[in-house]
């Protein structure tokens, strides 16, 4: 097979990966802002501590970060749940408007970022950490892919198709979007709007886990790298369109296509250089994301 067309398949199967995981960390953070408009600066700190969750789990009990999604995923969703209700709520409750909201949430969520962070260190330290889980080298159309990074991206297919399915052909998947319209004429019709909330803020937590323990069945992370995957998530998010799955999976998979060939083609050291112009492109071309929103 040419080299070219090696090098080809390479860049698209790398690029399909890092961006379907990059879409399943949006896809929780677009349910938070979306519907219950909390930009949570914290919500990388939740993925670290997953993968965490699925390292300890692995090397202290040898369970499957596959099984430790059983553990980490109900387990995020209620501490989630928790914490809207304990620190977000109140919060909501004293805010004028929806702007004064989001400005309290970002203050609160970014004081729990460090309090999450600090946590982590005192726990782990902040050594970087890694383990080894069907690390096995497969040919995939002459191209050599490692199974544990094939398996999370047929995982997270399935959690996001699953999540899409939910939304659009449930009546609570529904009940969210309707709220994520207009959480006024939401409350009209007899929509729960606070507890359609802080079930879309806990569902937001739980996608994060399963994304984090995902993510660590092929890569490095430490105590610090919150930061990094939020940060991924909000440009997702809003080049995708704030508050729309289609558009966080699409931007996902745009952006990890993305720095794959970069850090192929060019030098990986300029991969957020493309990350920022292809985030800044898609803000001038289409300000309201690449499919608008809201959450469809």
């Amino acid at each position: 097979m040419p080299e070219v067309l090696i090098l080809f398949i390479d860049i698209v199967l790398a690029g399909l990966i890092l961006g379907g995981m990059y879409a399943l960390i949006a896809m929780g953070l677009t349910l938070q802002y979306g519907v219950a408009r909390i930009m949570n600066l914290s919500y990388g700190e939740f993925l670290v501590a997953a993968a965490f969750l699925a390292h300890a789990l692995f090397t202290g009990l040898a369970v499957s970060p596959l099984i430790g999604l059983v553990v980490a995923i109900p387990t995020a969703f209620v501490l989630n749940w928790i914490i809207y209700r304990a620190l977000l709520v109140p919060l909501v409750r004293r805010a004028k408007s929806r702007e004064a909201q989001e400005v309290d949430s970002i203050l609160a969520t970014f004081g729990l970022l460090f309090v999450v962070q600090g946590i982590a260190y005192v726990v782990f330290g902040g050594q970087y950490y890694s383990y080894s889980y069907l690390s096995i080298p497969l040919d995939v159309f002459g191209s050599i892919v490692a199974l544990n990074r094939l398996i999370a991206l047929l995982f997270a297919a399935a959690i996001g198709l699953g999540l899409y399915v939910a939304l659009t052909r449930t009546r609570a998947g529904t009940a969210l979007r309707a709220v994520a319209v207009d959480p006024v004429a939401a409350g009209l019709v007899a929509i729960d709007v606070r507890r359609a909330s802080a079930f879309a803020f806990a569902l937001g937590g739980a996608l994060v886990a399963a994304s984090g323990v995902l993510v660590s069945m092929f890569l490095t992370f430490n105590a610090s790298m919150g930061v990094v995957f939020t940060m991924k998530a909000l440009i997702v998010v809003i080049m995708g369109g704030v508050g729309n799955l289609l558009g966080a999976l699409a931007a996902g998979l745009l952006l990890g296509l993305a720095e794959t060939a970069v850090a192929r083609l060019l030098d990986p050291g300029l991969t957020l250089v493309a990350n920022y112009l292809l985030f800044l492109a898609v803000l001038l071309w289409r300000p309201t994301g690449l499919f608008g929103s809201p959450v469809r």
